[in-house]
């Protein structure tokens, strides 16, 4: 399965767009409002239907959820290729949000059901850390690929089309897990309705328990809102990288969306190899701090720096110093994952694991749509720099209700 999971992280991140989104929307005439409200659709959308699903997986089989997950990405892909219309784009972003929310803390579930299955749940760090490396990987070929796809069309739309073609595989890829990593399911008498209803009372129940201890309340906190920032701002380097690729002297015998394409593409390239070591490596770091909440505090401290510089050195159009401040962000954030993952699995109870990291989603994708407009606003009105200024200092400013402390808690105490 160790291989399976790699595959599923591979492909998963073929997701020839990243590099690009931004960029695409612009292209098509959006305002940095727009797109900013295209995110918040999408998160309060995944807000909306997170537990649930994450329960409908739990209760029914996480095979199951992923399955359904791909099948909406994919008419998702479609629609942003098909359609370039902005009002297509809301339903698109829907549909991308019910691939977003069966995926959800699913296949995190499912690694940690298999680990418990082999007794070996001490290597959750790593094993989750080499599945993340294995995306990183793949999303740096990605970038690569949409280079050159955006350098032979001279158009952003094709990404969408060429994304279609790894999540067809990542279908099949999830049909032939084992049915053992579906987890416990809960089992009750009764129609279809009465069943549904009991499993979401039965297990929704247990991740209301989450929220009486303080430790845990902390830590999906701290996890969702770091990464909420993080989503939230990442995307805002493609035009950093634009202003910085047509000012550079260099393929000038080439169109602007030629010469950005391939500028994007090496950078993102670069920016995911380095994440893909720094996911890999996650443990190693972890081992080097004092303790796993002390690793999550000084991360979440140190990312909040790189992103206060990366705006700042937009702001005053200190391009280069800002992509490299961004490229120390992503390297964090995939250093850091890892360890709040290793951290919160160590305080929900592994029956219903896919709904404890789900509702750590769920409170990440509800801070993403208050952010998203906002960022999006600030940056129409003051700029990309400024916007990130602001985001950084009220990151900084709610931390210490965030900070995490030491001390484990068995995932039978919540119980």
């Amino acid at each position: 399965m160790y291989q399976k999971f790699r595959a599923y992280g591979f492909l998963k991140n073929l997701r020839f767009f990243d590099p690009f989104l931004v960029l695409f929307f612009r292209e098509m005439g959006l305002s940095f409002l727009q797109i900013g409200a295209l995110f918040s659709i999408r998160e309060i959308c995944i807000n909306l239907l997170e537990i649930p699903t994450g329960v409908v997986a739990d209760a029914y089989g996480r095979r199951k959820a992923m399955l359904a997950s791909f099948s909406s990405y994919l008419l998702s892909f479609a629609l942003f290729y098909l359609f370039p219309r902005f009002s297509i784009y809301v339903l698109a972003m829907v549909l991308f949000a019910f691939g977003e929310t069966f995926r959800s803390g699913t296949h995190k579930a499912m690694i940690f059901e298999h680990l418990r299955i082999k007794g070996i749940e001490h290597l959750k760090v790593e094993y989750y850390g080499h599945t993340r490396a294995a995306s990183q990987l793949g999303s740096a070929l990605a970038a690569l690929i949409a280079a050159g796809l955006v350098f032979y069309t001279g158009s952003y739309r094709i990404v969408f089309l060429a994304s279609i073609v790894p999540y067809i595989l990542e279908l099949f890829l999830m049909a032939s897990y084992p049915k053992e990593l579906d987890g416990e399911l809960v089992t009750v008498e009764g129609s279809w309705r009465r069943k549904l209803v009991g499993r979401i009372v039965t297990t929704g129940g247990e991740f209301l328990k989450m929220f009486r201890r303080p430790q845990l309340l902390r830590g999906l906190f701290n996890g969702s809102s770091f990464d909420a920032v993080f989503k939230s701002t990442k995307d805002y380097l493609q035009p950093i990288l634009q202003s910085q690729a047509l000012a550079l002297p260099v393929l000038l015998s080439f169109g602007a969306d030629q010469r950005v394409a391939v500028v994007v593409g090496v950078l993102y390239f670069l920016i995911y190899l380095a994440t893909s070591y720094g996911a890999s490596n996650a443990s190693r770091m972890q081992e080097k701090a004092r303790s796993l909440p002390s690793a999550v505090n000084l991360t979440y401290l140190f990312g909040v720096a790189l992103l206060f510089v990366a705006g700042l050195s937009t702001w005053k159009g200190v391009h280069a110093l800002s992509i490299a401040a961004f490229f120390g962000f992503y390297f964090l954030q995939n250093v850091r994952r890892p360890m709040i993952v290793g951290y919160l699995s160590d305080l929900i109870p592994q029956r219903t694991m896919a709904t404890g990291l789900s509702v750590e989603s769920q409170l990440r994708t509800l801070l993403m749509a208050v952010i998203a407009p906002v960022i999006g606003l600030l940056a129409d009105w003051g700029g990309v720099g400024m916007a990130l200024v602001f985001v950084a200092l009220g990151a900084a400013f709610i931390f210490p209700f965030l900070r995490v402390r030491g001390g484990k808690t068995e995932p039978d105490e919540i119980l």
